[in-house]
This record gives structure tokens, sequence and C-alpha cells, in this order.
């Protein structure tokens, strides 16, 4: 989780929400994807931190299948990577914050508990407040800027 909050921190000083994951080969620990928002930086409503770890593992390990692999991310998915998660067939998502708007393995809804033809495990609340305190940080600076009318979305140049 560690490495996936580094990831979220360097989203966060591009001005996107700071959202980072990472996809861990369970048999070796090593980190095989990595990713963080970036739907700002590229418009591109598909550029979630989830999408581009489970695409960075896939390209690695040479296939979508990534069976024997746990996603670390910062903020619980919403129910498009909730979707990629499963499609990707991963055993385990570990994940930091709660997402009370969009979070689809707990909060809005249960993904992981429907009847798909695959279901990872979930375990939410781990680094849950460094993961929510950045999060806090970030909307609180938007909010201070978008009081002053500042529109540079929060980039740390």
């Amino acid at each position: 989780m560690e490495a996936a909050l580094k990831l979220a921190k360097r989203a966060y000083n591009i001005g996107e929400v700071p959202v980072g994951a990472v996809v861990v080969k369970r048999s070796t620990g090593e980190i095989v994807g990595r990713g963080y928002n970036r739907r700002e930086t590229d418009k591109n409503p598909l550029a979630h931190a989830e999408i581009e770890a489970i695409r960075e593992a896939s390209l690695k390990l040479g296939g979508w299948r990534l069976s024997g692999c746990v996603l670390y991310v910062t903020l619980e998915p919403c129910p498009m990577c909730c979707g990629a998660v499963i499609n990707a067939r991963l055993d385990r998502v570990v994940f930091g914050a709660y997402d009370k708007k969009a979070g689809s393995a707990y909060s809005v809804q249960e993904m992981f508990s429907l009847p798909y033809n695959h279901i990872p495990e979930a375990n939410g609340g781990i680094m849950e407040k460094e993961c929510s305190e950045l999060l806090s940080e970030f909307f609180s600076m938007l909010r201070n800027k978008h009081k002053r009318g500042d529109k540079s979305n929060g980039k740390k140049h």
C-alpha cells in the first residue's frame, strides 16, 4: 500500500485526484504494474489508477489473466475498476479509503459479491487514515482555489 500511496502523491502533484495503484505478484511480492490517476492529464475517462496498473501488469506478464496477483489501491474501486478486476481475474483487491460516492466493493454496491464468473477477495481500510487524508487535502485545496478563481486544477509547478 505504501507504493500505491507514493503513486497517489504523484497524481496529486500533477493536479489529479490522488489515487495510486499497484499490482503485486503473490508468489514473489514483485510489483508488476503501477498506475495513478491521469484522467485530466490524458483527457481520458478510463485513465484510473487501477486500469493503468492492470494494463501495465498484463503487458509485463504477457497476458490478460492476472490470477496469482493482488491489486493495492488507495481508494475503493469504482464500478469500472471493479469490472476490470473481475475481468483480469485478480485474486484480491486491497484498498485504503472507502468511497461513499462511487465505491463498488462495499460502499455503494458490492460488485464482488455478485455471481460473476470470477469473484476476488476484497479488503478495505488498509492505511485508511493516510489515504483519506491525502484525498481530503487535495479536495480542500481545490475548493480553496475555486474560491479564489484559480483555474489551475491544483497542479503544482
